[in-house]
């Protein structure tokens, strides 16, 4: 029987570029709906905004250059910089230079391959107790974007944040999910290049959520610092610690306590936004494709019987689905540079001061790049698919020096739920609800996921 064709919900790209005023209102309601059909068929998109010239990038070779064989010539924009600002100044995701590479130093080993396997049996453990309470909602519509939100921040205090996240993890999640919107609304004050000491409504509505956040990393560093003080020998060696030990390599220098704020806040929020949106999509995804949705049941139904030691390795099918819902949903929609000095890219002239845009979203779409882009299709990264994808064609956690140091820690943990949620329930989309994909920094479904979970015999 032939495979179903699933093209799943995205925004129909437009024939020609808005005006000002209509890009400003896009931009700021749902940035996705902004692109042209020229973004997904040409190498590079040259335009304008009144903060001056914007270079749209999507060919393999441009981005290669830009990320890492000239990364001196291009640095994190001001825009950019100004949108992630509140609260995550001075963090691994925002740091510059030598702030960024002692950091980066400090926390990489918590992401090794080795110390992420080790995290399997919690996250399984996780992933169970996210299965309990959905067997308690047999045959009712459960909104599983809430879900998996609740599922990776328990994951983070059973992992990378061990004396817990310093309040009710449910209050952390309704603040992170405010966060998140008022972060992702682009200000049309910002798009105007107004200077950033004239007041932005958005950095107000996030106030309150940044002094819950702070209340809650005070209690994180404070309980940790008594424990280091009263027996360090027994302290786990998660990131906190080595937050609250790293220190710069040339001159022993510890990380000030404003970057070590900014790291707890960084991974909290990284750590289960971008990870909860990966499992989302792909739950979405599966619930829409019946083939794909056994396949995946079958599969864990296999796999769990070998216990949790290499399970997510085991799951390769379901590693594709999720790869394949990073591909049409990548978590990290867009990354942006600006030129320091004039450079060549894609056959164009880059002038100094030229907004360098490298959008997942619109490369991970592009019709030079794969076949059929629009269609869910995880057979691409199965039977040697993934090999013949060009590196920088497929940028779901960036590439480069600046990769996402827990995107290891994401994938393995995004196999594992859905292969637990699969291999005891069968989900479908609660009936009259229609998904649609917004971008409030990271991408997520319009109105959450509501789906009907029913037990499996």
């Amino acid at each position: 029987m032939a495979t179903a064709i699933l093209n799943p919900p995205a925004p129909t790209p437009r024939v020609t570029p808005l005006g000002p005023i209509a890009l400003f209102r896009v931009l700021a309601s749902n940035p996705l709906e902004a692109w042209t059909a020229r973004h997904f068929e040409k190498p590079i998109v040259m335009g304008g905004l009144s903060i001056g010239r914007v270079a749209v990038v999507s060919e393999p070779a441009a981005i290669r250059r830009v990320l890492l064989e000239n990364t001196a010539n291009y640095k994190k924009d001001w825009l950019q910089q100004r949108i992630l600002s509140a609260g995550l100044t001075n963090g691994l995701l925002t740091a510059e230079g030598n702030q960024w590479k002692v950091q980066r130093r400090a926390l990489a080993p918590l992401f090794s391959a080795k110390t992420v396997m080790n995290f399997s049996a919690a996250m399984t453990e996780a992933a169970n107790a996210l299965a309990e309470r959905l067997d308690a909602s047999d045959g009712k519509v459960v909104d599983l974007a809430v879900e998996a939100t609740r599922v990776t921040l328990d994951v983070l205090e059973r992992t990378i944040f061990s004396d817990g996240i310093g309040r009710n993890r449910e209050d952390i999640r309704i603040a992170m999910k405010s966060y998140f919107e008022e972060l992702g609304r682009i200000d049309p004050l910002d798009l105007l290049g107004v200077p950033a000491f004239v007041p932005r409504p958005g950095r107000w509505k996030v106030q309150p959520m940044l002094r819950l956040f702070e209340s809650a990393i005070d209690s994180i560093i404070a309980t940790r610092r008594g424990k280091l003080a009263a027996s360090p020998d027994s302290v786990p060696r998660d990131i906190l610690t080595l937050l609250l030990e790293a220190k710069d390599p040339e001159n022993g220098a510890p990380l000030s306590e404003a970057e070590i704020r900014a790291n707890i806040l960084t991974f909290i929020a990284a750590g289960h936004e971008t990870t909860a949106n990966c499992i989302t999509w792909s739950l979405f995804l599966l619930s829409q494709s019946p083939e794909w949705h056994e396949r995946i049941a079958a599969e864990a139904g296999r796999e769990f019987n070998g216990g949790t030691n290499g399970l997510a390795e085991r799951l390769t099918e379901t590693r594709a689905v999720i790869d394949e819902a990073n591909r049409l949903y990548p978590p990290l929609a867009a990354i942006s540079r600006v030129a320091l000095g004039p450079d060549e890219l894609a056959g164009e002239n880059i002038a100094r001061g030229t907004l360098v845009v490298i959008a997942p979203y619109v490369l991970h779409r592009h019709r030079a790049l794969w076949d059929d882009p629009d269609r869910f299709d995880p057979n691409r990264f199965l039977n040697g698919g993934r090999e013949k994808i060009d590196r920088y064609s497929y940028l779901p956690f960036g590439v480069g020096p600046r990769i996402c140091i827990g995107a290891a820690f994401a994938l393995q943990e995004s196999s594992v739920v859905v292969a637990t949620i699969l291999r005891r329930f069968i989900i479908t989309l609660a009936p009259g609800h229609t998904v649609w994909p917004v971008q409030k920094v990271t991408l997520r479904p319009r109105g959450g996921l509501p789906l009907i979970v029913r037990r499996r015999n």
